[in-house]
């Protein structure tokens, strides 16, 4: 049986990593793994089903039962669009403490694998070309400069009617980056086989297109 394949884009925060992998997948025709939503969706549907967030083994179980479907920048769990709610404070607040339980962890590692499915899936987080998703025959690992990705931060915020400093943005992206960095656990790297794609100075639109010209040259 052949393999599903699967395209891996991993990176910093703010690298645009989402936003490239959701495009590339509606190009292909695949599906789309947003893997840094998925605690957010642990915390939510816990918090909806009053789960104890002390309460390891149950948290384990519901994330095991998550089912989520990414499609055109929304993300439906249960059949409920649940994009702009699993943004909310609260939810936060409690993902990052489910995101710290080892059960729930362990449990996320499935959810993830079992998105692999037919035709093929774009996976985008931290880890996914090299820990989650090893034998992907396209690993990219999508970087801009932190005065780039304050930039676009900057511009989101701005669209959104929300104050921001840019100065701010990027020393905090540059902490964040070292932080991830220096984890113990899953540290932000590339991949041993990805390919770096620096987006700087890009559009959207071109780097999508490198990252379709490259599962175009792996899949000849």
């Amino acid at each position: 049986m052949q393999m599903i394949p699967v395209i891996t884009i991993d990176g910093p925060t703010a690298s645009g990593k989402g936003t490239v992998a959701a495009r590339v997948a509606a190009a292909l025709g695949f599906f789309y793994l947003d893997s840094g939503a998925l605690y957010r969706l642990c915390a939510y549907k816990a918090l909806k089903e009053k789960v104890s967030l002390e309460d390891e083994h149950a948290l384990g179980e519901v994330a095991s039962s998550l089912a989520p479907h990414f499609e055109d920048a929304k993300i439906y769990l249960d059949g409920e669009d649940v994009t702009d709610k699993i943004r909310a404070e609260e939810v936060g607040v409690a993902a990052s403490k489910v995101a710290a339980l080892p059960t729930v962890r362990k449990a996320l590692l499935e959810v993830q694998k079992r998105a692999r499915k037919a035709p093929g899936l774009v996976a985008d987080g931290r880890d996914m070309g090299s820990v989650i998703f090893p034998d992907a025959p396209l690993k990219v690992f999508l970087t801009a400069s932190a005065q780039a990705r304050a930039q676009r931060r900057f511009n989101q915020l701005k669209e959104k009617g929300i104050v921001a400093n840019i100065d701010t943005l990027t020393r905090d992206l540059e902490e964040r980056d070292r932080r991830d960095m220096q984890r113990a656990v899953s540290p932000l790297a590339p991949a041993k086989d990805a390919k770096i794609l620096d987006s700087s100075e890009l559009s959207i639109e071109a780097t999508v297109n490198q990252v379709l010209q490259w599962y175009k040259e792996v899949t000849q």
